[in-house]
């Protein structure tokens, strides 16, 4: 049994029910910005991630497989969520890119560092950074979710939805904008 796995999920199902029962309710009476910046500045603690690259916050064995994408990623992200910020927060013009930049990569950052743990069994080596998957990453999973369940709201909002959709795809819900399921 994959005690890892267990604890991802049960996190995540907890962070969920938390949303479920005090974030979504209130969802639809706070603008875009709003959200955003709370999760951009979580995220933006992303770096921490750099830990699974440190002796003594992992144990020696921990594959690099795993180590180096999951490390690197998440300062990646971190980094894009810090150059957001002020971007959202002046309603820059630049802001959409970013948000949806920064959407992207980390997504992909959080799918590939659970794919490559998982696949390369970096769960036993990570010591105490076993907390970053084990809690850090199903509040992640559950915030990026709810940055996602707000863009239908938008359209209710009395917002032109065209204004807050993904610039790359013109303000349009077309299949690239369903497949990465990225509103900004």
């Amino acid at each position: 049994m994959n005690i890892l796995t267990i604890n991802l999920a049960f996190s995540t199902l907890v962070f969920w029910i938390a949303a479920k029962l005090y974030v979504l309710p209130n969802l639809q009476d706070y603008e875009a910005r709003a959200i955003l910046l709370p999760i951009l500045l979580l995220h933006s603690l992303r770096h921490l991630g750099l830990m699974f690259l440190t002796s003594g916050a992992t144990y020696p064995g921990i594959p690099p497989q795993f180590t180096h994408p999951a490390a690197y990623g998440d300062l990646v992200t971190a980094v894009l969520a810090v150059i957001a910020i002020p971007a959202v927060a002046t309603q820059a013009r630049s802001a959409k890119l970013l948000v949806w930049l920064f959407n992207v990569v980390g997504s992909l950052d959080l799918i590939g560092a659970i794919t490559l743990a998982t696949v390369y069994n970096a769960a036993p080596f990570m010591g105490p950074a076993y907390w970053i998957p084990a809690f850090w990453v199903p509040a992640l999973l559950v915030h990026s979710w709810i940055r996602r369940a707000r863009c239908p709201l938008l359209a209710q909002s009395g917002h032109s939805t065209s204004e807050f959709r993904c610039p790359l795809f013109g303000g349009k819900a077309d299949i690239g904008q369903t497949l990465l399921n990225v509103c900004f």
